[in-house]
């Protein structure tokens, strides 16, 4: 019996199996941050997947804190109420669980589609506005300086995140993961390269993971109790240790999160300087995941690079990690989950729709989404 096709409880939210589509940033909002047909394809694609969980992507808790004009927000009512309609029909096809990632991109923001090659702009351009952050550093020498966020700024950016938590909550997401990672805002403050604050966000660790522990904290109050909240972090920045964010640090804000009651720690790296050193290859953030699953007793999910079966069975089995989200690998082939079941030898559910493309060989490891009163036969 594998390990990657068991359940897994994230706080009081129960996955069928270990793998999590992990958010994917797709530009492709309108202006106003609300969802495009782009989206209803893309959260159906995931919905029949066969994954445990699927993360929707980067979801901006105020619209300057969107990475692009083109990303979606959850700052009001009516993006509230398309992601509602949405969810119902998605739901209706599976019973996959969907989280939202609510993200503040901080000095990152104000930039175009990746893809144009464009970058940041200027607040005085088309398309572009006033990005803040802890201090006021720019992401890049040659991009205009963020404006460094007051004490009461800082609690609007709190309040912000804990409105945009009700919201996700009442569109019917199933668990919120709050964005700590990959340079953005909350990262901003947790580095001390880009924070040299001198008041009770800036300093020491503890002073500079305040707001991320003090965001998860409006949000656990803002929610129904028991609601499941996971934080994904950036595990190192991939600099000097003595001068950046590093494992140890993050180990110090697991244990503060798992004080707090945080459903999971999603553990990535990197996105907070320019000069950041990465040593790409398979798995290169699994060790991460370890170092800080030794720490903790929740859940530790490991991402970057993990695109094959026997590859992220292996990571549970040698006891680095609880659970494996899959990004990139996923986009290339939406029924990874299937491919995986069918190379570890178990059994799946998937939509009966598609029973009949069952590989010859493997009838027995797909079986159909069970109804409420009826199981639909092959």
């Amino acid at each position: 019996m594998t390990l990657l096709f068991q359940p897994i409880q994230f706080g009081s939210l129960q996955l069928a199996n270990k793998i999590v589509i992990a958010p994917m940033c797709q530009y492709s909002a309108n202006e106003q941050g609300e969802l495009s047909y782009w989206h209803e394809q893309q959260w159906a694609n995931y919905a029949l997947s066969g994954a445990g969980m699927c993360i929707v992507e980067a979801t901006a808790v105020q619209a300057a804190g969107r990475i692009s004009y083109a990303d979606l927000g959850l700052w009001n009512d009516m993006q509230r109420a398309q992601m509602k309609a949405l969810l119902h029909k998605v739901k209706s096809i599976s019973p996959m669980p969907f989280a939202v990632q609510l993200a503040h991109a901080g000095r990152k923001a104000s930039t175009d589609k990746p893809w144009q090659g464009i970058g940041q702009f200027a607040p005085n351009e088309e398309h572009g506005w006033q990005t803040v952050s802890a201090s006021e550093l720019p992401f890049q020498s040659h991009e205009h300086p963020p404006h460094a966020l007051t004490q009461d700024e800082i609690q609007q950016v709190i309040a912000e995140f804990a409105s945009a938590a009700v919201r996700a909550v009442d569109a019917g997401f199933d668990l919120i993961e709050i964005h700590a990672a990959h340079g953005y805002l909350l990262h901003q403050f947790m580095s001390p390269l880009s924070n040299h604050r001198q008041d009770e966000y800036g300093g020491s660790l503890e002073n500079r993971i305040r707001l991320t522990l003090e965001v998860f904290q409006a949000i656990q109050n803002a929610v129904p109790q028991g609601y499941p909240i996971g934080v994904r972090i950036s595990a190192t920045d991939w600099m000097d240790d003595a001068e950046g964010w590093n494992v140890e640090s993050s180990v110090g804000l697991a244990k503060a999160l798992e004080h707090l009651g945080a459903a999971y720690i999603h553990v990535s790296s990197g996105g907070l300087h320019v000069d950041q050193k990465i040593d790409l290859h398979a798995g290169y953030q699994t060790p991460f995941a370890h170092a800080i699953k030794q720490a903790v007793k929740i859940p530790v999910i490991a991402v970057g690079l993990i695109t094959e079966a026997m590859q992220a069975e292996g990571i549970l089995q040698y006891e680095q990690a609880d659970a494996i989200a899959i990004a990139r690998a996923i986009l290339y082939d939406p029924r990874w989950p299937w491919h995986a079941a069918a190379e570890l030898g178990e059994k799946i559910e998937i939509a009966p729709q598609y029973l009949r493309c069952q590989p010859h060989g493997f009838r027995t490891l797909f079986a159909p989404f069970k109804s409420t009163d009826t199981e639909v036969e092959s």
